[in-house]
């Protein structure tokens, strides 16, 4: 398989089939009046998830920018 193929674009090595199949477990657990919100839920969430590891990243990358306090250059 090439990289970027529709079979490769959910994690590891999910088909359509597998792909399809779970988002009809997923209807048929929550139901079909749920879903927005489930789906709103989730993109706060992943959209907090990013923000976060962002300000995680810059913050390591300050810290080691600076010298440690008390040392000489």
């Amino acid at each position: 398989m090439r990289k970027g193929t529709p079979e490769m674009l959910i994690v590891g090595f999910l088909g359509t089939t597998e792909v399809i199949l779970i988002f009809v477990a997923i209807l048929l657990v929550f139901g079909p009046a749920k879903l927005p919100a489930l789906a709103k839920a989730l993109g706060q969430s992943i959209r907090e998830f990013k923000s976060s590891s962002k300000d995680s990243i810059g913050q390591d990358k300050d810290d080691r920018d600076d010298p440690p306090t008390g040392t000489k250059k």
